[in-house]
């Protein structure tokens, strides 16, 4: 029996709780608890997350039987951080926070739980340096700037890292620099960490598992190898996709969305969206960027209104979540759906991740989600159980659309995702970490190389990365150019060639703070208020087609 593991509050509150353990708690609970490093590959709605942390929460809480370390005894000074949770979406990172405390009330379990990301207030993080949380909630680049900041001596001690929905970075330069961060992490803390990858279904798992760790260290998959139930359609709006607008549609005022209405498939669209729409529940839009997301919410809302003939008092129909709305934006939205009060809500991959948006009916992907992996993690938002069948329906744009969005749902319901391929030797990611790490340095204890090098490659990401080309970037970052057109870039470190080590030089600190993490796939535009108040940041697709006065 896999509770047998924990101490009897805990049992007596899950099994209170729940009927029984997922078969991803019941298979990754013993791994967990033996001290390996663990990857659990589950759908949505497995109970994967409480499995990473039931049981740091029930050793954080106190274990008083015998052979393990009894709880802080009072009187004590507070330990620093013992769990650090890294989501890769700031949204998931408050959803956990949230659904935390379940369990920590239920167990009884007097622990504290931080949350560190860009929207955390000045104040809050001070806080944090004053009084450390026993659970720390953050992205990956968050943790990086604690790292290579004060707030690094609160991760003396940290006993385990889970690293959630680790197939969203894994493939990606954001994931080079996260491996390194994890290795940085160790180092920290003084010993090695306990690593607790989560996954949707990745092929193969074994290449995520030694992301995950590295090349030097093992990794136990845990594999449910559950398949969830997938109800999936295809719907063209139109008779011919060659003249989308030779059959009747719906009359748009081509001002209010700023989208073609003419020899367009749109007119078409909108009323087959809210035929869904009001015949279930809840539903989740998804769209591939965040002014669709407005435009789309807003004609929602226009044609409801309108069948309803503007009854007064008529709440949204839809509301638009995507990364540009302020953090109590989308808080309030996604409260509202899980409560039932919004039929609707048209998101981008802001809500593709794990976060638990309740019992939603139907999820519409608008245009090709562009891979299987990311259409099966956006169509199993649907039926957020374990056992529940996840409705979904991909409505095509264009022709060549049509096409991609067939081969995309056939190989979705046969399971054939992509090939995960992990980047390597991403040398400009490894110059940003290497001035973190010697601008966090002590000042009277320069980095030795040789500790460098062999930080580097345990990440699996830069495991093959010679002696040599670690040294290329070292000679670039000293300011040993091949050619005086680099003249005008300033050196960042000095590398002590002769007792072979580098430290930071005046300003490298400032400048690792200010350029954390890699460049996105969209830039960022800052939303300012004439007073310099921010009020939150649009991508520069949205910037681009908006235009003056308009209101979103």
């Amino acid at each position: 029996m896999s509770l047998k593991h924990f101490t009897p509050r805990t049992r007596e509150w899950f099994e209170s709780a729940f009927a029984q353990p997922t078969a991803a708690q019941a298979q990754a609970w013993p791994a967990i608890a033996s001290g390996e490093h663990v990857l659990i590959s589950a759908p949505t709605g497995s109970g994967k997350t409480l499995a990473a942390f039931l049981w740091a929460i029930d050793q954080l809480g106190g274990r008083s039987d015998e052979g393990i370390a009894a709880p802080i005894e009072e009187g004590r000074e507070r330990r620093g951080i013992g769990l650090v949770y890294i989501s890769p979406l700031k949204a998931l990172s408050y959803d956990i926070d949230r659904n935390l405390r379940v369990p920590l009330r239920g167990i009884g379990a007097d622990l504290k739980v931080g949350v560190r990301t860009g929207d955390t207030p000045q104040r809050e993080r001070q806080a944090m340096l004053r009084e450390p949380p026993d659970i720390l909630i953050t992205t990956p680049e968050s943790l990086y700037l604690m790292l290579t900041s004060r707030a690094r001596e609160l991760f003396d001690g940290t006993r385990w890292c889970i690293v959630d929905e680790i197939h969203a970075v894994a493939a990606t330069k954001r994931g080079a620099h996260l491996a390194l961060t994890l290795e940085r992490l160790s180092e920290a803390a003084g010993g090695e960490v306990q690593r607790i990858g989560l996954s949707a279904t990745q092929k193969p798992l074994e290449e995520i598992g030694r992301f995950l760790v590295g090349p030097s260290r093992s990794c136990r998959i845990v594999d449910t190898g559950v398949r969830k139930q997938l109800d999936l359609k295809i719907h063209v709006p139109v008779e011919s996709m060659i003249e989308p607008d030779s059959a009747p549609a719906a009359d748009l005022d081509p001002l209010a969305g700023g989208e073609a209405t003419r020899r367009s498939i749109w007119p078409a669209i909108y009323p087959e969206l809210l035929d869904l729409v009001e015949a279930h529940r809840s539903t989740i839009i998804f769209v591939n960027n965040r002014r669709g997301a407005e435009r789309l919410a807003l004609r929602l809302n226009e044609m409801a209104a309108q069948r309803s003939d503007g009854a007064a008092g008529k709440q949204d129909i839809a509301r638009a979540h995507h990364g540009s709305l302020a953090r109590e934006e989308r808080l309030v939205v996604e409260e509202m759906l899980k409560a039932g009060e919004l039929p609707c809500l048209v998101a981008t991959s802001s809500l593709e991740l794990g976060i638990d948006m309740g019992a939603v009916d139907l999820v519409i992907q608008v245009e090709s989600p562009k891979s299987v992996a990311r259409g099966l993690q956006r169509i199993g938002r649907a039926g957020h159980s374990v056992d529940a069948v996840s409705r979904g329906r991909i409505f095509p744009k264009f022709r060549a659309d049509l096409l991609e969005c067939a081969v995309v749902a056939r190989r979705m319901r046969e399971g054939q995702i992509e090939t995960t391929v992990v980047p390597r030797n991403a040398l400009d990611v490894l110059a940003q970490q290497i001035v973190a790490i010697a601008a966090a340095a002590p000042e009277d204890r320069p980095v030795p190389v040789d500790e460098l090098h062999a930080l580097v490659t345990r990440t699996y990401s830069y495991a093959t990365l010679s002696r040599v080309q670690l040294e290329n970037v070292l000679d670039m970052l000293d300011g040993r150019y091949p050619s005086t057109e680099f003249s005008e870039l300033r050196p960042r470190i000095v590398w002590d060639r002769v007792g072979g080590t580098i430290r930071a030089r005046p300003g490298a600190r400032q400048l690792a703070i200010t350029n954390a993490g890699t460049i996105p796939d969209r830039g960022l535009y800052a939303v300012t208020l004439p007073d310099g108040r921010r009020v939150g940041e649009l991508d520069e697709e949205m910037v681009y087609e908006a235009r003056p006065g308009q209101t979103f």
